[in-house]
């Protein structure tokens, strides 16, 4: 078998973990292969500029299409809310850690837990619409930059002094085993900023016709965070796109019960935060949906 992955460092140390972890349960041989993704090669634009989706997934779907790699390997978050047909989603890994992470240089840092720890008019990096639009609902003073890269560039650009902080996938940063002792790291609650839908899990993706799909499946597939992603991309879905959407969703199962919750914004609605909840984790994902667009409707409502 052959597993298709990008080639940063982050990218490769999660296929090697699941090469591993199938070479063990199948007893069987698997090889890597590293394929280039658009957004790896377009690293001079923030994403939200380059045209349509699936930036670091589509090549991948293409060398599955036409035989190339037998499995490819994703950060779940990445992946569009719809599959190009005659491809499967064939397991999700057990989850890392969701939340998302503020790096601040020490200078940058404050004592003040409310304001995040963080100075006043601190420029922060991040690539994603989503973190930009949570911090600064947070904290309007912070001014935001683009920043791409893999997590180590993203670190050094730190380092450098090109920003006060940086915004960083604890899940990565676990991964990569990396020592952040020359900064101050704060861990943000996903309660109050809401990480991307799937962050922290791998999706492996196959061909849906392929024999050995199902093996795959019970060596690595995980039922509860399949059902939390599930949540998660079903309100991606419903809201029509995939990772670049200003959007936080996230699932977690306690006490016999689902909690989902969201972060939304849009110039119709602003910044919107919600939370549900219930047993049933087929009915969430429309009723988060409606409350983070239909915010004053649902105030009335409840």
């Amino acid at each position: 078998m052959i597993i298709g992955t990008r080639g940063s460092e982050l990218a490769r140390t999660q296929t090697e973990w699941v090469r591993g972890f199938l070479e063990r349960k199948l007893d069987a041989p698997v090889n890597v292969k590293i394929i280039s993704t658009q957004g790896d090669r377009v690293t001079d634009r923030p994403l939200r500029e380059l045209e349509g989706s699936g930036y670091f997934t589509k090549e991948l779907e293409e060398a599955l299409l036409d035989g190339r790699i037998d499995i490819a390997v994703h950060s779940f978050k990445d992946m569009p809310s719809r599959m190009p047909e005659g491809l499967a989603l064939a397991a999700v890994s057990a989850r890392e850690d969701a939340a998302d992470i503020l790096v601040m240089r020490p200078e940058a840092m404050t004592q003040d837990a409310a304001s995040l720890f963080l100075k006043r008019g601190a420029v922060v990096g991040t690539s994603a619409v989503r973190r930009e639009a949570q911090i600064k609902s947070l904290r309007p003073d912070i001014e935001t930059r683009d920043l791409r890269g893999n997590v180590p560039t993203r670190l050094n650009k730190l380092r450098e002094g090109q920003y006060d902080a940086i915004l960083l996938a604890s899940a990565g940063v676990r991964r990569l085993n990396l020592t952040l002792s020359d900064y101050r790291v704060h861990r943000l609650d996903p309660a109050r900023f809401v990480p991307a839908p799937g962050q922290g899990a791998l999706a492996i993706q196959m061909r849906e016709n392929d024999r050995f799909l199902e093996h795959v499946k019970a060596a690595i597939h995980s039922d509860e965070t399949w059902t939390a992603t599930r949540i998660e991309r079903q309100v991606q879905a419903l809201l029509g796109g995939g990772c670049g959407l200003p959007l936080g969703t996230f699932a977690c199962y306690n006490d016999n019960e689902w909690k989902v919750e969201g972060f939304w914004f849009s110039e119709a609605t602003g910044a919107v935060r919600a939370t549900v909840s219930g047993a049933d984790p087929s009915l969430l994902a429309d009723q988060l949906y409606h409350r983070l667009t239909s915010p004053k409707q649902c105030l009335a409502e409840c």
